[in-house]
């Protein structure tokens, strides 16, 4: 059994994820903002814990996830908000890598996107420019830690149920991917330590995500 803080909890893949995990024994604790949104974390057997990270120090993070065996970064800013999305998705997020660090948290996985690099390409004057902008910064922060990090770059995100499968490795093109398989992905690379110090964009696929990642451990 492995305790688990999901940073984010109420997102649909992390709602998704507290249900794995719990559902294979593991202990969750999700990180929330809103305390309306406590009885859907509940529900899937985690444990709410109100924390508006966007507004806590490195130090009180670090008190929420010590104790802990692994830290998942699935929160978001939503969009809409330039200025909430550096908060969020890059200092916030940044703020969390340290506070494992000094928590003693070594396992930690980031959900960021498919594209997400330095050179992302979109355009300064789209709407999404401030969300590729803050994910960029905060894997490239990841990559600098001492952390066993593992970088989800998930595809287009969709409600549709997940399929369990997925396909993973170089060459691989943008697609979709439903949200359910991202968390079937995250749980997975959680025991696989083949996928620490890794970068992993995947699309729905043919291949079961166990055997997609098993692939990996030879690279």
């Amino acid at each position: 059994m492995a305790r688990v803080v999901i940073i984010g909890g109420h997102g649909k893949i992390a709602l998704h994820l507290a249900r794995i995990l719990t559902g294979r024994g593991d202990e969750v604790t999700a990180l929330i903002r809103n305390p309306a949104h406590g009885h859907d974390v509940e529900a899937t057997g985690a444990t709410a814990v109100v924390a508006d990270v966007e507004s806590l120090d490195t130090d009180r993070i670090a008190e929420l996830i010590r104790g802990h065996d692994a830290v998942v970064w699935s929160a978001g800013a939503g969009g809409g908000d330039p200025a909430r999305t550096y908060a969020v998705d890059r200092d916030a997020a940044i703020r969390s890598m340290d506070a494992a660090a000094r928590a003693g948290v070594d396992r930690y996985v980031m959900v960021s996107y498919f594209g997400a690099r330095a050179d992302h390409g979109v355009p300064r004057d789209s709407s999404f420019f401030p969300y590729a902008e803050a994910k960029a910064a905060a894997d490239d922060h990841l990559l600098g830690t001492a952390l066993a990090w593992t970088i989800l770059g998930p595809s287009t995100l969709t409600l549709d149920t997940g399929t369990g499968g997925i396909e993973v490795g170089p060459g691989l093109e943008s697609g979709t991917v439903p949200r359910e398989d991202v968390a079937r992905v995250a749980a997975a690379v959680l025991v696989r330590p083949a996928t620490i110090g890794r970068f992993l964009g995947f699309n729905t696929g043919d291949t079961p995500i166990d055997d997609a990642l098993d692939s990996l451990a030879g690279e």
